[in-house]
């Protein structure tokens, strides 16, 4: 018998109906290349809501169990436990041809994975839903997704937080209640296949120490090697590779695994190489020096220019979730290089009325119109006080119907709930009717224009969050986006290859910058800003297309800001000038003094990824 009363209108046919397994894991620690498995609970549930079977044990780490004030595991409750590999085979049966289910669910399917590769067993899953990804898509009006907030919201008793079997007891009800939710708004499930294309290299490389020094630039004929001088050999050499980076980096040196226009010299023995790097250096007119004459520039190295700390590099300090608009920049580049920044911006007057944003509270649906009109559309709505949503939700509250948007397959449950359906000259004069208090949060997002700033909060004590910058989009069917990351210096370049994170390299070696997938409309970058080196000056958030379609066919893409995982967006932006590129640069976090600041981009490019990441300095093979 269920120990939580299914639903009675939980679907349980079509793309809703599945066999589940849900989970939920207490861990020594984030990591799961690094840390252990300390209680796993597992409850299965088929189409029809119906619990099937259920299964919870503490598990011996072999290590620290870590905060016990977060999960109350003490070694004295571990001991005696079972290790993991003697329970994966019972928790590999239920997981079995069954969809993985967990609140954060790249979360507990990778320390699965970590502890079915310790066992040396395959983990049997293949496909996993994640129920903070399908409650961003309902939108419920909750502060934050947490899994207490979200089962207060549906009504879900609960009894012991990060008590695995309770926590998996719990979820069990969140989920009923999510696809029902999911059912009436007629929303695809954010379903992702194990393991995605994020997680094609599941352990990252040890991390490399970054350079102290900024780059002074290139080598000049018969000059000296300065600390902070980007260098890249090619070819055989005499002496061991490894001895040739291992002095090079003890003197201060910036050695790299690839050229671009800011390398400052290229190290060969073969003055006739045709290799990658070689061409390249060629190309952008390094200058090329042989192994004898590096070594000797070897001995005298000349001082360099510390990077700046962060708070070194003080301005006048913002408040704290203040909004700013940027100066606008043009709809495209005229070259295949990334954009500067965007000048400083100018703070809005404070003395807005309110009767200047009648649509504040308000999230407004424009469907059907050309590009063009649509993109007005949206942008007149932001004007106007409101949000843009690029998909129906429980927290849409008015629909704009341009020409043809009639026509779209969302019309029908539009009706069905009663949505107040505008026509376009709504938005020359709009109502100020709010929305019903019980749809309310305490504090809605806020809505940034294309190029709109916001400060990231930092708190005055206790740990800094790690920042959630997640772009999500209406889900395609003739094309796949990515989502990628690049960890910038003062010359707007990667310090070094590891520095781009994307669906082959889903993290950087420090772990400090990750690739996290929601489902196949949904990618986030997780940012622990308060351990980046002071050298990383700026993170860019792009998007890419694979395959012939462009950001014009796909629409608007929504980037949102949170701190944590479960957090609720502080900011929130809506994308959509993109026409003809395949490229799309969604946001910027850069320092700002002691803050960090995020900036909606929305800066398209016609060329593909690879041309992107070369502009900022990554080598890319092919």
């Amino acid at each position: 018998m269920s120990l939580v009363s299914p639903l009675p209108d939980v679907p349980v046919t079509g793309e809703y109906a599945y066999d589940w397994a849900l989970v939920d894991v207490e861990t020594s620690g984030l990591v799961p290349r690094r840390d252990r498995v300390l209680s796993v609970a597992v409850i299965t549930m088929g189409p029809d809501g119906e619990q099937t079977g259920e299964f919870s044990t503490l598990v011996s780490p072999g290590c620290d169990p870590g905060p016990v004030d977060v999960h109350g595991l003490t070694p004295e409750l571990l001991q005696g436990a079972p290790a993991f590999d003697q329970v994966a085979g019972r928790i590999g049966a239920m997981l079995q041809d069954r969809v993985l289910v967990a609140h954060n669910a790249q979360f507990d399917h990778d320390f699965l994975a970590h502890e079915f590769a310790r066992a040396r067993m395959w983990l049997p899953v293949s496909k996993r839903l994640c129920t903070v990804a399908l409650n961003r898509q309902v939108d419920p009006p909750t502060d934050d997704m947490k899994l207490g907030t979200l089962a207060a919201h549906y009504g879900i008793p609960r009894q012991r937080a990060h008590d695995a079997l309770d926590d998996t007891r719990v979820l069990a009800g969140v989920l009923r209640a999510s696809l029902r939710e999911a059912a009436r708004l007629d929303l695809p499930l954010p379903l992702v296949t194990c393991p995605p294309r994020a997680e094609s290299q599941f352990t990252p490389s040890p991390p490399k120490t970054p350079c102290a020094y900024r780059n002074p630039g290139r080598l000049t004929p018969g000059g000296p090697l300065r600390q902070g001088m980007k260098v890249a050999i090619t070819g055989e050499t005499a002496h061991a590779r490894a001895e040739l980076v291992g002095r090079a980096v003890a003197a201060g040196l910036n050695m790299m695994t690839s050229v671009s226009r800011h390398t400052s010299v290229l190290v060969t023995n073969d003055p006739t190489s045709t290799s990658a790097k070689a061409r390249r250096a060629l190309a952008e007119g390094v200058p090329v020096i042989d192994e004898p004459t590096f070594l000797r520039l070897l001995d005298d190295v000349r001082p360099g220019d510390v990077h700046e700390a962060s708070a070194a590099r003080s301005a006048p300090r913002g408040d704290q979730g203040s909004v700013t608009e940027a100066v606008p920049a043009s709809d495209k580049a005229a070259a295949p290089e990334p954009v500067a920044a965007v000048p400083s911006p100018r703070r809005p007057q404070p003395s807005a009325r309110a009767a200047d944003k009648p649509l504040a509270g308000h999230r407004v649906l424009v469907l059907g119109g050309v590009h063009a009109d649509a993109v007005a559309a949206r942008v007149r709505v932001v004007e106007l006080g409101g949000s843009s949503a690029i998909n129906l939700s429980a927290s849409v509250t008015d629909v704009v119907l341009l020409p043809g948007g009639e026509k779209d397959r969302r019309m029908k449950r539009i009706n069905a709930l009663e949505l107040p359906v505008r026509e376009p000259h709504w938005l020359d004069a709009p109502t100020t009717a709010d929305r019903s208090p019980s749809a309310s949060r305490k504090q809605d997002p806020q809505v940034l224009p294309r190029g709109g700033v916001v400060d990231l909060p930092m708190p005055h004590g206790g740990p800094a969050p790690e920042w959630y910058v997640t772009a999500g989009w209406a889900p395609q069917s003739d094309c796949e986006i990515d989502v990628v990351a690049f960890l910038l210096d003062e010359d707007e370049q990667v310090a070094f290859d590891e520095d781009f994170v994307f669906y082959g390299a889903p993290e950087n070696p420090a772990g400090t910058v990750r690739l996290l997938t929601g489902g196949p409309a949904e990618q986030t970058i997780a940012l622990n800003l308060a351990s980046l080196p002071p050298a990383t000056r700026k993170i860019v958030v792009a998007a890419a297309i694979d395959g012939a379609a462009t950001f014009g066919t796909v629409g608007a893409i929504q980037v949102g800001a949170a701190p944590g995982s479960n957090g609720a967006p502080v900011a929130r932006a809506t994308l959509d000038a993109a026409t003809t590129e395949r490229t799309l640069l969604l946001a910027e976090i850069y320092r700002r003094g002691p803050l960090w600041r995020l900036r909606a981009v929305g800066q398209g490019y016609d060329h593909g990824l690879d041309a992107l990441a070369r502009g900022y300095g990554v080598d890319v093979a092919g």
